[in-house]
Protein backbone atom coordinates (compact mmCIF):
# COMPACT_ATOMS: atom_id res chain seq x y z
CA UNK A 1 0.00 0.00 0.00
CA UNK A 2 1.52 3.46 -0.74
CA UNK A 3 1.84 6.61 0.37
CA UNK A 4 -1.84 7.84 -1.40
CA UNK A 5 -3.86 4.56 -0.85
CA UNK A 6 -3.07 4.98 3.22
CA UNK A 7 -4.08 9.08 3.03
CA UNK A 8 -7.43 7.98 0.80
CA UNK A 9 -8.41 5.53 3.58
CA UNK A 10 -7.54 7.91 6.06
CA UNK A 11 -9.30 10.44 4.93
CA UNK A 12 -12.55 8.42 4.41
CA UNK A 13 -12.11 7.24 8.23
CA UNK A 14 -11.73 10.48 9.16
CA UNK A 15 -15.26 11.48 6.94
CA UNK A 16 -16.66 8.40 8.22
CA UNK A 17 -16.05 9.21 12.12
CA UNK A 18 -16.80 12.58 12.37
CA UNK A 19 -20.33 12.16 10.54
CA UNK A 20 -20.38 8.84 13.19
CA UNK A 21 -20.16 11.18 15.67
CA UNK A 22 -21.72 13.96 14.88
CA UNK A 23 -25.29 11.60 14.28
CA UNK A 24 -24.37 10.30 17.82
CA UNK A 25 -24.17 13.62 19.47
CA UNK A 26 -27.23 14.82 17.85
CA UNK A 27 -28.94 11.97 18.79
CA UNK A 28 -28.09 11.08 22.04
CA UNK A 29 -26.60 7.90 20.94
CA UNK A 30 -23.60 7.32 22.63
CA UNK A 31 -22.92 4.24 21.17
CA UNK A 32 -22.47 5.70 17.14
CA UNK A 33 -20.60 8.39 18.80
CA UNK A 34 -18.09 6.36 20.85
CA UNK A 35 -17.65 4.17 16.77
CA UNK A 36 -17.45 7.18 14.95
CA UNK A 37 -14.47 8.68 17.57
CA UNK A 38 -13.02 5.28 16.79
CA UNK A 39 -13.27 5.91 13.30
CA UNK A 40 -11.41 9.46 13.31
CA UNK A 41 -8.26 8.03 15.47
CA UNK A 42 -8.10 4.87 12.73
CA UNK A 43 -8.10 7.28 10.29
CA UNK A 44 -5.87 9.57 12.03
CA UNK A 45 -2.69 6.52 12.14
CA UNK A 46 -3.79 5.55 8.80
CA UNK A 47 -2.50 9.55 7.86
CA UNK A 48 0.82 8.67 10.41
CA UNK A 49 1.36 5.07 8.57
CA UNK A 50 1.11 7.20 5.17
CA UNK A 51 3.43 10.06 5.92
CA UNK A 52 6.15 7.66 7.01
CA UNK A 53 5.64 5.46 4.37
CA UNK A 54 6.30 8.39 1.97
CA UNK A 55 9.20 9.74 3.65
CA UNK A 56 10.66 5.99 3.86
CA UNK A 57 10.05 6.10 0.29
CA UNK A 58 7.39 3.06 0.53
CA UNK A 59 9.67 0.28 1.55
CA UNK A 60 7.89 0.01 4.56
Amino acid sequence: MGEMTDKTKAAGNKVAGATKDAVGKATDNKKLQAEGKAQKAKGAAQNASGKIKGALGDKV
